[in-house]
């Protein structure tokens, strides 16, 4: 499946259900499988929601997107695993470094995010499938 399929809605669902962080795997940049290169679409909604996340008091490293080759299943194992080892450090949503707010009200501020997604995109959409190239556009895409 295409890192582009997953939606923004999946994201946060995920993490109003108590998951503690959300891990998003998809090929390379620019060696996209389908016409879309949905990578970005995928990468862009990250950069945009990993912002959300902050500003609701969310640790942003929470959310992780990575991008390689079916054939590197060492990188990935690495990835996945550092991203465990992340998680864990965090600890359990509203109780983690950097969240100074509780359990109960980050799940209401997700909710009410979820309720803006498809504002979000309808207003992001142009943003949304812009393919950048390197750390800086990507920094400053979303602000």
């Amino acid at each position: 499946m295409c890192s582009g399929r997953v939606d923004p809605a999946h994201v946060l669902r995920a993490f109003s259900n108590g998951i503690d962080g959300v891990f998003i795997g998809g090929c390379r940049l620019d060696e996209c499988n389908y016409i879309t290169h949905g990578n970005y679409y995928a990468l862009n909604m990250v950069l945009l929601y990993k912002k959300i996340l902050e500003h609701i008091g969310m640790n942003p490293e929470r959310l992780r997107i990575e991008f390689m080759s079916g054939s590197e299943g060492n990188l990935f194992v690495e990835v996945v695993n550092d991203f465990v080892r992340k998680v864990k450090e965090l600890g359990p949503i509203g109780e983690g470094e950097g969240e100074g707010i509780g359990k109960k009200e980050i799940q209401s501020k997700l909710q009410e995010v979820e309720k803006l997604v498809p504002y979000i995109k309808l207003v992001k959409k142009e943003k949304l499938s812009v393919r950048l190239k390197n750390k800086i556009e990507q920094d400053s895409l979303f602000t």
